[in-house]
């Protein structure tokens, strides 16, 4: 959207606009910023479920991230290697929020005051394909499109700029590493409960869009099951977000020895800059079968899964930090 053409708005939409970027901004500082900005907006805006999965999923992502300061991966991988890994999580979530809070917070605009203000969401660089779903939804509320839209929405607004990023395809998605991941379900996003149990899904090909699509999706379905949504819920309420995995082992009926970090311990705050952000299209066709509701997963109990995992991601980290003596002292 053009300057001039922002300036015809009148000087209250202005303001409101100005706002809504600043706070966006100011929580999407780092990852446990943006979690529980996630969180907040779900517990006044319940309707809107997406922001309940996103904070979920950016929890697994905070774990994720410190992994990566933990005493196995700093044996077995070089530090350009692990902040490249970082940097590539830090900037698909911070892409994310940047596209998607500033919709959360114009909603909740619209809702305090009893007036939509959703004619302003061309102002935010947002996908038409998104406009129009908040516009259906303010005026027939169907959560369940909304938060499919809301999944689509975010991994193409992370497709290009980072997924198909010459750089990230390079340095990440095409490593040895990353291959490994994808084959032994290490791209997996659990939720936990108070309880010690660990539920969620896996996704195999993880560069390809419509698999994510379909990944958060079943993500959904998962979390606001009618069986398991209480305790979900209730650890998230419970526990503070730090990063470190102790947030949910803490829980486990068999003590486990957490071996990774919080997160404000061991990153700084990251500055990001975005050039023009690329827009994306879907035919009808794609929409139809993107938004299709999924199959509920077989199998959503990982707590022994997890145990195991770890296992297999100490065997292959120590099978990693070999080859790596192995290839130094042949130099």
């Amino acid at each position: 959207m053009k300057e001039d053409e922002e300036m015809s708005l009148n000087s209250s939409e202005q303001a409101l606009l100005t706002a809504i970027k600043k706070t966006t901004d100011k929580l999407n500082i780092d990852n446990i910023s943006r979690t529980q900005a996630y969180a907040t907006f779900y517990h006044r805006y319940p309707e809107v479920k997406w922001a309940f999965l996103a904070s979920m999923v950016s929890r697994n992502a905070g774990w994720n991230m410190c992994d990566l300061q933990g005493k196995i991966m700093k044996k077995a991988l070089s530090k350009q290697t692990r902040d490249l890994l970082f940097l590539t999580y830090e900037r698909a979530n911070w892409l994310i929020f940047k596209d998607a809070f500033p919709q959360l917070l114009l909603y909740a605009v619209s809702r305090k005051k009893h007036v939509s203000y959703l004619h302003l969401l061309p102002y935010l660089n947002v996908s038409s394909f998104i406009e129009e779903k908040w516009r259906q939804f303010m005026q027939k509320p169907c959560e369940l499109e909304l938060i499919h839209a809301l999944i689509v929405n975010e991994q193409h607004v992370i497709q290009k700029p980072v997924i198909e990023q010459p750089f990230y395809q390079d340095k990440v998605f095409k490593s040895m590493l990353f291959f490994f991941q994808d084959i032994f379900h290490f791209s997996s996003v659990l939720f936990p409960t108070t309880k010690g149990e660990l539920y969620g899904c896996s996704v195999h090909d993880f560069t390809k869009v419509n698999n994510r699509i379909d990944l958060g999706k079943k993500l959904a379905a998962l979390l606001f099951h009618e069986k398991y949504y209480p305790s979900f819920y209730e650890f998230s309420l419970k526990t503070k977000h730090t990063g470190s995995r102790y947030d949910y082992e803490q829980y486990f009926v068999d003590e486990t020895s957490c071996c990774t970090p919080a997160l404000r311990k061991v990153y700084p705050a990251i500055r990001h800059h975005e050039k023009k952000r690329e827009k994306w299209f879907l035919t009808k066709k794609e929409e139809q079968k993107l938004m299709k509701k999924p199959h509920f997963p077989k199998k959503v109990h990982f707590t022994k899964w997890y145990l195991q995992k770890q296992k297999q991601l100490h065997i292959l980290m120590k099978v990693v930090q070999v080859v790596n003596v192995n290839k130094n002292g042949h130099k």
